[in-house]
């Protein structure tokens, strides 16, 4: 059974965390940020197509566990500019429409990088 899905990159080490964690009939996702796979951040000044690009991983570490989105309670939008709620909403809603977690989304001051305008952390619950 896989507990914990890794990044590819220095960050994992250097703050000590897992992009997603499983523990019991529980999946935890990290905030996550849209970036390439080098870690270069991607979608600048489009907040819909960063959301995108994070919620596409989320598919790829639900999959990796063995799920779908369909098993995703609890989604936090993290966004850098809240009057592009919409453009955010509109993808979120793509993604989970049959679903509806629940969800906050909120206004930060910023976020690791000034391109990134959105992070989104997620909880899942799963049949054991």
């Amino acid at each position: 059974m896989k507990n914990i899905f890794l990044d590819k990159n220095d960050w994992v080490e250097k703050v000590g965390y897992c992009r997603a964690k499983r523990v019991g009939n529980n999946i935890y996702i990290s905030g996550t940020v849209a970036n390439d796979d080098e870690g270069n951040p991607v979608g600048l000044d489009n907040a819909g197509y960063q959301t995108r690009v994070i919620l596409e991983r989320f598919e790829a570490i639900m999959d990796y566990f063995g799920y779908g989105l369909e098993a995703i309670v609890r989604t936090r939008i993290f966004t850098t500019d809240i009057n592009r709620w919409e453009e955010i909403g509109n993808v979120h809603g793509e993604f989970f429409k049959d679903i509806k977690p629940t969800t906050t989304m909120v206004e930060v001051s910023r976020l690791i990088r000034d391109e990134y305008l959105v992070e989104i952390e997620a909880e899942a619950i799963i049949e054991i």
